[in-house]
């Protein structure tokens, strides 16, 4: 199994929106990837929540049956058609894949 995780830091300002607005539409079309390929066993997406100590403000937690259900997602229309956005709008980026 392959851990996926990704955390991205937003711009105050993006694409005629502010952070919070821009964290709901990432959140909304990273949903639409939750069941784009087979091998998904694990995919949230969670925001930032007020009060709660937090550094990023949009993280993606995943698990995937193997390495090959991973690049599927990654390589998948349906990813692929959000990357730009996110581009757009992250201020910065970490990720950290791990089998376990």
């Amino acid at each position: 199994m392959i851990k996926h995780i990704v955390m991205w830091k937003l711009k105050e300002q993006a694409e005629g929106a502010d952070r919070a607005t821009n964290a709901r539409e990432m959140k909304r079309r990273l949903d639409e990837c939750a069941t784009v390929v087979p091998g998904i066993l694990t995919f949230e997406v969670t925001l930032a929540q007020p009060d709660l100590e937090a550094t990023y403000d949009v993280v993606l937690y995943s698990e995937f049956a193997d390495r090959a259900a991973l690049e599927g997602y990654i390589k998948h229309p349906t990813h692929q058609a959000v990357v730009p956005f996110i581009g757009a709008i992250r201020e910065g980026r970490q990720c950290m894949d791990y089998e376990v």
